[in-house]
């Protein structure tokens, strides 16, 4: 890869430093670092940085949106289902995404599977940024490891997903706890989210899934190019995943192989995070399997260490703040 060297080690001594010069003390985050048991780190070395759970028990954890157990595709996908594949996959830690469409804003599935397992999983939660002080319900959710919050136009449309109080405070808040803020989103979006890191340079940003270039099966240059243009701010970090949707759509998957190391030049694999976007990487001729090997092993231009930042460091940097 052509990384530029020095770029890199710049990004590492500032992330080195990053919990003391963002105050980030037991204070601010409870007990977010305690590693898991040898063990089981050696059994499951690997990091998903993106998956969903749900369950068919609507009476402890009521469907939103109207929707009911008929509307659950797949028709379940337990905390357990979910750590019975990646564990026969080498993944011994998940960060779990809020589904906005199953559950709203209730992250109770979530934070109780986090209750279960404390070492095993983090949150990427929802809180509505129209309701009063989202940013207070931020902090709140940091002590049950909710190290950060999906945002995406999506949920009230293009116009007026970012420009309100509340997300403006939730920029503000991001910045102090590092809790992440997690843009689902489009090609098209990405110029307005370089704009908003301009305006807030200490909040950490996560990009879902390349920003789906190449949903449409076509990488664009263009689009590349602005995804690539994030990589100067230094708290963007982004998913590599959702092989599913992207591309082909199926395996191998190595039409996608490009695209990862022009991220690569540009961001490092300091900041580049693999994940599988489970359940759905699941469907039809997909599998766990062929998501994770392709870095694992389709991947030939990856070196040893390259492949434990891709599938470790940089999650376990970003969301379990290690």
């Amino acid at each position: 890869m052509n990384v530029q060297d020095s770029s890199r080690r710049d990004f590492l001594k500032a992330s080195a430093s990053a919990a003391t010069a963002f105050g980030l003390t037991s204070s601010v985050i409870p007990e977010l670092s305690m590693a898991e048991d040898c063990t089981t780190t050696n059994e499951y070395p690997w990091i998903d940085a993106h998956s969903h759970i749900w369950t068919r028990d609507v009476k402890r954890y009521p469907l939103a949106n109207g929707m009911t157990l008929d509307d659950l595709d797949p028709p379940s996908f337990t905390t357990e289902e979910l750590l019975d594949v990646a564990h026969k996959n080498g993944v011994g830690k998940v960060v779990l995404i809020a589904h906005n469409q199953f559950y709203r804003w209730d992250n109770s599935y979530m934070i109780d599977a986090v209750k279960q397992h404390p070492h095993t999983f983090r949150i990427v939660g929802m809180v509505d940024n129209m309701a009063p002080h989202p940013d207070i319900a931020m902090k709140k959710l940091l002590a049950q490891k909710v190290t950060g919050f999906r945002i995406t136009p999506g949920v009230y449309g293009r116009d007026k997903w970012l420009e309100n109080p509340g997300m403006h405070a939730m920029w503000k808040m991001a910045a102090q706890t590092r809790q992440n803020m997690c843009c689902l989103i489009n090609p098209e979006d990405l110029p307005t989210i370089d704009v908003w890191c301009e305006k807030y340079p200490e909040t950490p940003v996560v990009i879902d899934h390349f920003a789906r270039i190449g949903i449409d099966g076509k990488m664009r240059k263009s689009d590349l190019d602005h995804l690539c243009k994030l990589a100067r701010h230094r708290y963007v970090t982004v998913k590599i995943s959702a092989y599913y949707a992207l591309g082909n759509k199926k395996p191998p998957h190595t039409e996608l192989i490009p695209m990862i190391e022009r991220l690569i030049d540009a961001f490092g694999v300091e900041r580049l995070m693999w994940a599988s976007d489970s359940p759905y990487q699941l469907v039809g001729e997909n599998t766990y399997s062929d998501s994770i090997k392709l870095i694992t092993e389709r991947m030939k231009s990856l070196s040893a260490d390259d492949r434990e930042w891709l599938l470790r460091k940089t999650a376990e940097r970003v969301f379990f703040f290690v």
